[in-house]
């Protein structure tokens, strides 16, 4: 077995081992991995060149992220995992990042902690519905560019500038803001994710969920992951209609960080990047 760097010819392999795990996975959130930080994105080949696992990681200011760690049933056992996790650790060292952040399953903690990891939170997976009753009615909208003061706020959530990752997904999704917070509405396939989304209050938190509902049909699925420190969001999400449908652990290494999820109420991906 050999690691290699990640290329954009091998989303289709890593998509179709998501599928495996039930991963919420779309081709665009690895093209921009790829662009974004390819020295922290790796596959792992066997002899015959097929690839075997994969593990991507993403470099924002100070602080980075570490996700998509998969290998394939059939080749679990032999270190691969391990292996892979070192190399993005290494990349993400060397281009000087204080602080790594990664999402852990139950089965993965063990080695995450090995390596130094320590949780500082649980992220709960919330699952409900749309809310369009009359198309057009609500004023989420595409192409619309961030105002300074949602960088800020997401900011202040987690310690560092994470320009590039909002840019993403503002770009490719509606986005609704205000002064006081803001809220990103993902396509994913037949279902629709929220996030990122950070507010500087529950009132905000709980008008920009609203109106962000409103104007997703009735009845489509709405995915979103949320730090489970934050009682806010688990009492709007409640209200709402949304329910619990797993979770994970959220963990860093390195320099603790400057972390408020007080004010976060949806991770921008679902687990990968933060």
């Amino acid at each position: 077995m050999i690691i290699e760097p990640f290329r954009t010819d091998d989303i289709p392999r890593f998509i179709a081992l998501a599928a495996t795990e039930n991963w919420v996975a779309e081709p665009w959130e690895y093209e921009f991995l790829l662009a974004a930080f390819p020295a922290g994105c790796f596959t792992a080949r066997g002899k015959s060149g097929e690839a075997a696992g994969f593990v991507t990681s993403l470099r924002h200011g100070r602080s980075g992220w570490i996700g998509n760690l998969i290998v394939a049933e059939c080749s679990r056992g032999r270190g691969i995992g391990e292996a892979l996790f070192r190399k993005a650790m290494a990349a993400l060292a060397a281009a000087g990042v204080a602080t790594i952040w990664l999402t852990a399953s139950k089965s993965g903690t063990p080695l995450y902690e090995k390596h130094g990891f320590t949780s500082v939170d649980t992220i709960i997976r919330w699952v409900g519905r749309g809310r369009q009753r009359h198309p057009g009615h609500a004023r989420t909208t595409g192409g619309v560019a961030m105002t300074g003061s949602s960088y800020d706020i997401d900011r202040v959530v987690w310690g560092d500038r994470r320009g590039a990752l909002l840019d993403v997904t503002t770009q490719r999704g509606a986005l609704l803001q205000s002064e006081s917070g803001f809220i990103v509405r993902q396509p994913c396939g037949e279902v629709v994710q929220f996030g990122p989304f950070a507010a500087l209050d529950a009132g905000a938190a709980e008008e920009l969920f609203r109106e962000a509902a409103a104007a997703v049909p009735s009845g489509t699925k709405l995915l979103l992951d949320a730090p489970a420190s934050n009682r806010a969001a688990q009492r709007i999400y409640r209200r709402c209609g949304m329910v619990e449908a797993g979770s994970n652990l959220l963990m860093y290494a390195g320099r603790k960080p400057e972390y408020r999820p007080d004010l976060l109420y949806a991770l921008a991906t679902m687990g990968s990047c933060g």
